[in-house]
């Protein structure tokens, strides 16, 4: 069983930038204290101490995770060092909130799983789109039944970020610099929320081609790559990533087919949420507005909680991201993305960087169960 706290002394990694999308989610828990805010950004650690009401500031990690008062910690780096960063706080025993992807490596995956496992501390990805409220709704649907069993996926992640890499550089290399699904949990994550109990056992991947040029001259990784997933039930998904090419905006979009109803998500602002389910359609050609679903089929706490989250970051997901780690680091749950469902998310992008140097040959996926 796990302890059960009164009081969480956390820090917040990366409070100049990503980090401040999650004080919301903070300060709806009167159990959790604002320890600590982390950046390289000296200027900006004290506007964002200040917002926070942190009572430390800290411009180096390692000196953080000395604090003697500190229990939790979010990781909201980049994504390079999200591996490095969690595991070091795990093997201090701290409670661990880390941004997506949980590594950029099979190596650093290893590692945050044998750290997490020797640690007292909890673990959980903060994998937002999982807590869109329509995935919610598409999970609760399945969870019932309406959708009977899913085996067929498609979602795209169709963010043009190259204005942002110039900005933020490490995402020149790490998201638009390898080729292969290098931002994938965007489109597992809810995918296999649905798939519950089902993981990845093999992966192709192909990409499109080489069309855009950064500033300098050079180009980028292949502007779509697609993933094929092959699913431990049978079942087949689909992954496309692109963050380069030109096209009005969309980011997430997702399908799901099971054996008694059909998912199907906008792809543009003006665009329904569509689906269709055996039980309750009329007729086999009508399409049901999800957002008509919605009240009826909320999980437990998810009302009160909608109105709560306006002003969270992501459309109010970031909050309910927070709020279930916090729950997990107190001791009162389970955590919802644990360490090994994040390597079920994270796992299937990097092996398929290996299948697109091998031509796109599929390739096993590991289970970090058995590592």
């Amino acid at each position: 069983m796990p302890t059960v706290l009164q009081k969480l002394n956390l820090a917040v990694v990366g409070a100049c930038r990503r980090g401040a999308a999650f004080k919301a989610g903070l300060a709806a828990c009167p159990e959790v204290r604002l320890h600590a805010v982390c950046d390289l950004d000296p200027e900006g650690l004290d506007e964002a101490a200040a917002s926070f009401g942190a009572a430390e500031k800290y411009t180096d990690y390692e000196q953080l995770l000395s604090s003697p008062d500190l229990d939790a910690v979010i990781v909201a780096t980049p994504m390079h060092l999200h591996a490095t960063q969690a595991t070091m706080a795990l093997q201090r025993g701290l409670h661990v909130l880390s941004e997506v992807t949980a590594a950029v490596s099979v190596d650093e995956c290893r590692q945050l799983v044998a750290a997490t496992r020797a640690s007292a501390g909890t673990y959980m990805l903060a994998e937002n789109c999982n807590y869109f409220l329509t995935n919610v709704v598409v999970r609760e649907l399945v969870r019932r039944g309406l959708l009977g069993t899913p085996y067929y996926a498609e979602a795209e992640y169709l963010h043009n970020v190259v204005d942002l890499a110039e900005k933020t550089t490490w995402r020149r290399h790490w998201a638009l610099g390898v080729d292969g699904i290098t931002y994938g949990t965007h489109s597992l994550g809810p995918v296999l929320s649905w798939m519950a109990g089902d993981r990845v056992t093999r992966v192709c991947c192909a990409g499109s081609g080489h069309h855009y040029q950064d500033p300098r001259g050079d180009e980028y990784h292949q502007d779509t790559h697609v993933m094929l997933c092959q699913m431990a039930s049978g079942g087949l998904v689909k992954i496309r990533v692109d963050m380069v090419s030109e096209r009005p905006y969309v980011t997430c979009t997702y399908q799901l087919q099971g054996t008694e109803g059909v998912y199907e998500s906008a792809r543009s602002r003006d665009d329904l949420h569509r689906v269709w389910l055996r039980s309750l359609s009329p007729d086999a050609e009508t399409w049901l507005d999800l957002k008509e679903l919605q009240d009826q089929y909320l999980p437990e706490g998810w009302a009160e909680g909608l109105e709560r989250s306006k002003g969270s970051g992501h459309g109010g997901s970031d909050y309910f991201v927070v709020l279930a780690f916090l729950q997990a680091a107190l001791g009162h749950r389970p955590p919802d993305i644990d360490v090994h469902a994040a390597m079920d998310m994270t796992l299937p992008g990097l092996i398929s960087q290996e299948s697109m140097q091998r031509g796109g040959a599929w390739v096993d996926v590991p289970d970090s169960r058995e590592w």
